[in-house]
């Protein structure tokens, strides 16, 4: 056995059970350190209360994750940031500031830089362990996507990303009197 624990380990198939392989954003500024696991269906990144992850020195709504009816990660962007996919590029998808992310994606949002990481067996990406020979390589198919629909997908922000239409507008958060304190909850940080 090797030091890994994978010895006789073929990866196969990046279809994997609902949500699995543990999806989540490394979150950095400066000397912050951070990670936030991705286990709702629409995750919006900013500095209003509201949020499911709360910024400092962000737009109100700066980002938004869907988890969408394909098992994929979706990132829309709404304010000023870098992103991995530029809007042209084979892949992304048809609405603005839009990605499927993929472990080691990276985009910011005001002075944070973001990193989606999740499990390769779940990752959808590149399936038999990635490309061997190079990019024009053959390549084995793998089978059709599960049938996810009765997980309770979210929509995606686009007819790509989610087949029965595009999501409604992006909700703004229920605004509060003190919108810039901190809540104290371990998802928002600071």
């Amino acid at each position: 056995m090797t030091d890994s624990g994978t010895e006789g380990y073929t990866p196969t198939t990046t279809h994997a059970e609902w949500g699995a392989g543990e999806p989540k954003l490394r979150i950095s500024r400066d000397d912050e350190r951070t990670e936030f696991l991705l286990d709702v269906d629409v995750v919006r990144i900013g500095s209003a209360a509201g949020n499911e992850l709360r910024l400092a020195d962000t737009d109100p709504v700066h980002a938004t994750i869907t988890h969408d009816q394909r098992d994929e990660y979706v990132l829309e962007l709404h304010g000023e940031g870098e992103r991995n996919a530029s809007d042209n590029a084979d892949g992304t998808h048809s609405a603005p500031s839009t990605e499927t992310l993929r472990t080691g994606a990276r985009f910011t949002a005001g002075p944070w830089t973001f990193v989606y990481h999740r499990e390769e067996f779940a990752d959808h990406g590149r399936p038999f362990g990635g490309r061997k020979g190079g990019e024009y390589d053959d390549q084995p198919l793998q089978a059709p996507r599960p049938d996810y629909s009765a997980e309770g997908a979210a929509p995606g922000p686009d007819a790509e990303a989610a087949p029965d239409g595009p999501a409604p507008a992006t909700p703004e958060p229920a605004s509060s009197e003190n919108d810039d304190a901190d809540s104290g909850s371990e998802e928002n940080v600071r």
